[in-house]
């Protein structure tokens, strides 16, 4: 069985959501995932917002107009009447669901609840839609097997256990719809996976039935070596792996969330990024494997801020590192980057929630320097120890432009260069010609 996963600009349209049907194959087992259609959540987090601020006269005016693109959505996605009242009464629930809280005290689980919506409503249209065209379906509800645990992580058993009898009890169904990213949590109130949404649903689902394929379907025909929005004559990547995927993505390949794929790597399922626009592109293969000897694509982060504390009471000092991450624990601020030398340390951080906090607890240390608007440009391939010549050949290719840290060494598939922003695209350019 496999996993098919459509992005909300795959179903952003009546038009786009009919054309699926030429990308799942209604004789072939498969379970499909749907996100929201695309502008919905934005929606719905705006709604949600104007309850939070006690604002109802613009909850209501923001409901009346997300109905009424779903008024005229079921009207272009419906041709006969009756399975048209059938989405009208999809419409009135779920939008009448969503004006009753402005009867009730609102608060983040109400809040959630909105959220889960947008799926909610573009699953069940798709299950009416194909009843109308006499595809045979099974409406699975996320909510009856995907749940996180206390820490807010998905728990893959429990979707074992509670997935799997709901797939045999349809043993000659092939097609099976299901929300992305909505889930429970331990407490039982309706939530999201927030980290990679939808992908992150797939991958779970993958994992949790121990699919032969996870495939990912949006709009552009896989991962890139560049970035086709900076760089002329990028192309796909072919097959990367799990890590080199994940290296990509974390630093800035917006095509998929870095954590999403962490569960179909845990259980070895090769998962598939398509092109729901050119369905016969070739796009990416994701698995443990990958070519050797070869550097694969370049990514660019931005939103960096680095920080730099020197002090010469790091010299031959033991717990000087320690005490200076629990800086960084203690307001909850992940670290990109880090280099060292015998009296400084240089990192780079992406959210400034706790700056001014962090920064005056780091002067503890030693003098502390700040420089915002920095970009990571990551370049991911075969970087083992053992290989050589790899660094000379990305270091030669910026030799003309400043480069504030290097990042080299943590990790077999990645080294990393911040540099200004401003000289990002630059630096982009300049990689793309030398390496590919």
């Amino acid at each position: 069985m496999k996993v098919l996963k459509f992005g909300g600009t795959s179903v952003g349209s009546p038009e786009r959501m009919k054309k699926l049907l030429g990308i799942i194959d209604a004789n072939e087992r498969q379970v499909v995932v749907l996100s929201a259609v695309s502008g919905t959540t934005n929606s719905l987090v705006e709604i949600g917002q104007a309850y939070l601020a006690g604002d109802k006269p613009k909850a209501a005016q923001l409901i009346k107009i997300l109905k009424d693109k779903y008024e005229v959505f079921i009207k272009e996605l419906f041709a006969n009447p009756e399975f048209l009242a059938q989405g009208k009464e999809v419409i009135d629930y779920h939008f009448s669901l969503i004006s009753n809280f402005s009867n009730d005290l609102f608060t983040n689980i109400e809040d959630k609840i909105i959220l889960a919506q947008g799926e909610l409503l573009s699953t069940t249209l798709y299950h009416v839609y194909l009843k109308e065209i006499g595809v045979p379906s099974v409406l699975l509800p996320a909510l009856d097997f995907m749940k996180t645990d206390e820490d807010n992580e998905p728990v893959v058993d429990f979707i074992t256990e509670h997935l799997t009898p709901l797939l045999e009890k349809h043993p000659d169904n092939k097609l099976f719809i299901t929300q992305g990213y909505i889930c429970r949590n331990s407490f039982g109130e309706i939530d999201n996976l927030r980290r990679g949404g939808s992908d992150y649903t797939a991958s779970l689902i993958g994992a949790g039935i121990r699919s032969e394929e996870v495939q990912i379907w949006t709009d552009i025909d896989g991962m890139h070596n560049n970035d086709p929005r900076i760089v002329k004559g990028t192309k796909p990547i072919a097959q990367l792996s799990f890590d080199e995927a994940a290296e990509l993505a974390y630093f800035g390949a917006k095509i998929l969330h870095p954590q999403s794929v962490f569960p179909a790597q845990k259980y070895k399922i090769p998962v598939r990024l398509l092109n729901t626009m050119d369905p016969k592109a070739q796009g990416t293969l994701i698995t443990n494997e990958s070519d050797k000897d070869q550097i694969k694509s370049i990514a660019a982060k931005d939103g960096i801020t680095a920080i730099k504390v020197q002090s010469t009471r790091m010299l031959l000092a033991h717990g000087f590192l320690r005490k200076l991450f629990e800086v960084f624990e203690r307001y909850k601020t992940s670290i990109d980057m880090i280099t060292t030398s015998e009296v400084a340390v240089s990192l780079t951080i992406d959210d400034l929630t706790y700056i001014d906090d962090i920064t005056k607890e780091l002067t503890a240390f030693g003098s502390v320097d700040i420089d915002k608007d920095q970009t990571i440009i990551c370049v991911v391939g075969d970087f083992g120890a053992e290989k050589h010549g790899y660094a000379a050949r990305v270091l030669e290719a910026v030799k003309h432009i400043p480069v504030r840290m290097i990042s080299y060494g943590g990790s077999d598939h990645n080294m990393s260069l911040l540099v200004n922003t401003d000289s990002k695209t630059e630096v982009l350019r300049s990689l793309h010609s030398r390496l590919f």
